[in-house]
């Protein structure tokens, strides 16, 4: 032969797609293979090509490739070169042997093209290319739970899946996947003792003999039940016995972020980028935290660590929505709107353009985002957000319902509580079940600052100006919060005690420099002292400050 094919497998081996694919476009436009007089040597060389534009994910032109392959095995005679086609082997990674003996693996060239279709988000055809695969690799098995996921058909995911811990009870992904499908830790468990074949059982102590593997499925399945106390609790005890596991730490951090034990998760992210600098995983996540306590000077070091890694995840393009929410609001949603194109499943991405169509007045197309969020994996930033676009565009009814959902999914959360709180109070007739609310996650969660501000506004809003006073100075006792000697401040102003009130909107400012609600506060109470109508000069002042107020405390909950 004029080009060995040995040779393009070496190539491939060592990483050097680039000459393979040349050297597999000389083989296979040699005069010397006929597709008529040799199919099977034809096939095998477009295999060879397939694989090296495969690895260079260059999927539209591999999936070419494969199936100008597959139409050439298939002319093959059955019994040609001693090799039946109905008996192919599944235990080689390459689609075709190296070996001397060239037996074509044709699931294997499937998966391949399935594989390609999944790069490119095109998940029927990719599914419809594995039905005919009958023996599916633990690789397969993956892939199919995946497909089936993303095309809505849960049920088939959950068999995959499982399938997958049959075969290896140690793909975490297929116990992620499971635990966010509502299966049970008991269930994803009993997966674990099960063989392949299904004949015969295997014992937990074998698999697991330290129970760690029970611990962190018990934690994944808490995570996506929402009880997230019990889930912090569990991950404690594994990071006792693994104490840098970076994706431990990482599990962890996410679940004080959507709590909003902010400090703490702030901290636990620092470890993980301590411990490994270069980790992309759930950085976007960290750098909505730094934007929440305003912290610029650490955002903007973490998105050049980012970019410097790795400039095309998602993870990246979110933390550069963060990084430009306050400068310019339209390139922050062109980021957030790319993340969610490089990644379609990206949750922060959905969320960070949530956020951010809410602050430009689009409670519309914001709802459509956190529902989307929503519907790959509710948590307490999707609610919050959905309920608070529904409120925004006067769809009272819809924000009930779902503020009710969010509790019944998390009865033992303040913020749930909180979150029905807020719809009610968004009507008159309604504030007296808000102050219900209110009060009863704080009864729940006593240090939750969200809720006591809540109450101290509604108390404001029905004219118990000194309740909301006596309220937010107890929380000063034990609290150094800008938000807290913000809203000390505005009542202050609202009786008219104006020196109180400066007092406390320097003090918001000492604390957090950035505070842009302390900032505008402070210059109409200026104005105010000085004897000028603060709404003299523009008469939109008044509304800009508690739009910002607003988008404080929001943002102080997301």
């Amino acid at each position: 032969m004029e080009v060995p094919k040995d040779q393009i497998a070496t190539l491939m081996e060592h990483g050097l797609y680039d000459s393979a694919e040349m050297l597999g476009s000389f083989l296979v436009s040699s005069s010397t293979v006929s597709a008529e007089t040799s199919p099977q040597l034809k096939a095998e060389n477009l295999i060879l090509l397939g694989d090296a534009l495969f690895h260079q994910r260059e999927y539209r032109r591999a999936i070419n490739t494969y199936k100008q392959a597959l139409h050439h095995y298939a002319r093959i005679p059955k019994q040609s070169s001693g090799i039946s086609r109905s008996s192919l082997s599944l235990s080689t990674r390459s689609s075709v042997s190296a070996s001397g003996n060239s037996a074509i693996n044709e699931s294997e060239v499937r998966f391949k093209i399935a594989s390609s279709h999944f790069a490119l988000n095109e998940t029927k055809a990719a599914i419809s290319e594995m039905e005919s695969v009958k023996t599916r690799s633990l690789e397969m098995n993956i892939l199919m739970a995946k497909l089936h996921r993303n095309s809505g058909y849960n049920r088939g995911a959950i068999a995959f899946y499982k399938e997958c811990l049959r075969q290896c009870p140690y793909v975490l992904e297929a116990v992620i996947g499971l635990s966010e499908l509502g299966v049970t830790a008991k269930d994803i468990i009993s997966s674990f003792t099960q063989t392949s074949s299904r004949s015969a059982k295997v014992s937990l102590d074998q698999i697991d003999p330290t129970r760690w593997l029970q611990r962190y499925v018990e934690a994944q399945c808490c995570v996506a039940s929402h009880a997230y106390k019990g889930a912090l609790e569990l991950f404690a005890e594994l990071l006792q016995r693994f104490p840098n596991n970076v994706h431990l730490l990482t599990e962890t951090a996410k679940v004080e972020a959507i709590i909003g034990k902010n400090d703490e998760a702030i901290m636990r992210f620092e470890k993980v980028r301590s411990i490994d600098p270069y980790t992309l995983t759930s950085m976007d996540e960290y750098a909505m935290l730094l934007q929440i306590k305003c912290d610029y000077s650490r955002l903007n070091k973490l998105v050049h660590d980012l970019l410097s890694i790795d400039h095309t995840r998602a993870e990246v393009f979110v933390a550069l929505s963060v990084l430009w929410e306050r400068k310019d609001a339209r390139t922050a949603l062109s980021y957030a709107e790319k993340s969610i194109r490089v990644d379609e499943r990206h949750i922060p991405g959905y969320i960070m353009k949530g956020n951010l169509l809410l602050q430009a007045k689009r409670p519309e197309a914001a709802a459509i985002a956190f529902r989307a969020a929503q519907n790959l994996r509710s948590d307490l930033r999707s609610y919050q957000g959905l309920v608070h676009s529904y409120l925004a565009f006067g769809k009272t009814k819809e924000a009930l319902y779902t503020a009710r959902e969010a509790m019944n999914a998390m009865p033992q959360s303040a913020k749930a509580l909180k979150l029905v709180g807020d719809v009610h109070a968004s009507t008159s007739s309604g504030r007296e079940k808000a102050k219900k609310f209110y009060e009863s996650g704080l009864r729940l969660e006593p240090g939750y600052l969200g809720a006591a501000l809540a109450l101290a506004e509604l108390h404001l809003m029905e004219g118990r100006n000194g309740d909301a006073v006596s309220l937010l100075e107890r929380y000063l006792k034990d609290w150094v919060d800008d938000s807290l000697h913000v809203k000390l401040a505005q009542v202050f102003a609202a009786t008219n005690m104006l020196q109180d009130s400066l007092s406390h909107y320097q003090a918001a400012l000492r604390i957090n420099p950035q505070n842009e609600a302390a900032k505008k506060g402070l210059d109409r109470l200026e104005k105010q002292m000085k004897g000028i109508d603060p709404d003299a000069t523009d008469e939109n002042d008044e509304n800009d400050v508690e739009d910002v107020d607003g988008d404080t405390e929001e943002a102080e909950l997301m």
